[in-house]
């Protein structure tokens, strides 16, 4: 019987010790914080893209820069996350929105400084699908002094990197239609005349890099506001990368309504001008710099973990 009375005690001290490790300091008079919280969120935001088409007026300069603001367009996502002491997180997102981009969005007030842009009068849409997996820093809590109040900061900027899974596909509008380009080759490729040109995947790695600020409303809800960049390992996010090919190829690979769309949508500057003819080699795209796209979110979040004080 003592035997059994000893153990009961240990088990007891065992699971005190346990619980008082998991409710580390008090976050307000109704409960206690643990070490690790979880939080199920919301977000709507504006989602945005730097390609080869559109952008601002005249030639295109560099990031955002370069942004028009007339194609942001709505996204919206769902993410399950966990944090650390307020100091590190790792959250699992899902993000659902579409971007697009237009030549004849820029401003043509003088032809020449467009240098072909607006004359290109190419255009883009694509929906995006991307599941994201990232790390956070909150560095205000992460340097706190051992002697300072453990509560945290009511708020908390962080920073934020990670890796992401994302599902494109640039269309077109044609004759009131929206036409799948990736099959179109319009840059020829997967064509046997240009070995070097793979037929570019719909499904692309990204970088999610990013920074953002959260607001605790309460010991269950907080809002955040955040600004994701992607860092993309493809150029093709709106169809455009290269140059000008020899249209007659496209008879080589195509017939019927897929053959006059690879005619009409790798080269549409004669809708504008009929006597604009491109060269074979004439410059359609650059590919020196591969495509971007990045949205602002603001995000509601239910958290829990912790646990309620037994009064």
């Amino acid at each position: 019987m003592k035997k059994i009375t000893f153990l009961l005690s240990i088990v007891l001290l065992v699971g005190s010790a346990q619980n008082a490790s998991a409710q580390y300091y008090f976050y307000d008079s109704k409960y206690y914080d643990s070490p690790l919280i979880f939080e199920i969120g919301v977000s709507i935001g504006a989602m945005t893209c730097l390609t080869d088409l559109g952008g601002n007026k005249g030639i295109g300069k560099k990031f955002v820069k370069d942004i028009n603001l007339g194609k942001t367009q709505f996204s919206g996502g769902i993410s399950l996350g966990a944090m650390y002491k307020d100091a590190i997180g790792l959250r699992l997102e899902y993000t659902y929105g579409q971007v697009s981009a237009d030549d004849k969005s820029i401003k043509k007030s003088k032809a020449a400084t467009t240098y072909g842009r607006y004359d290109r009068n190419l255009s883009f849409k694509s929906k995006i699908s991307e599941f994201m997996l990232a790390a956070e820093i909150h560095p205000l809590t992460i340097f706190r002094k051992p002697d300072e109040d453990r509560d945290p900061p009511r708020m908390s900027p962080y920073l934020l990197a990670g890796v992401g899974f994302l599902s494109f596909n640039p269309q077109a509008k044609l004759n009131g239609k929206w036409i799948d380009l990736q099959p179109l080759s319009t840059e020829g490729q997967g064509f046997k005349e240009y070995p070097e040109r793979k037929k570019y995947n719909l499904k692309q790695m990204v970088i999610p890099i990013g920074l953002g600020v959260r607001y605790e409303l309460s010991n269950t809800l907080n809002f955040r506001a955040e600004l994701v960049y992607r860092i993309m390992n493809t150029d093709y996010l709106d169809d455009v990368s290269t140059d000008y090919i020899d249209p007659n190829l496209f008879l080589n690979y195509f017939t019927g309504t897929k053959l006059n769309n690879a005619y009409s949508l790798s080269d549409r500057k004669k809708e504008l001008d009929p006597a604009n003819n491109s060269v074979v080699g004439d410059q359609r795209g650059n590919p020196k710099n591969n495509d971007a796209y990045f949205n602002f979110n603001i995000k509601l979040a239910y958290s829990f973990g912790r646990q309620r004080i037994k009064n």
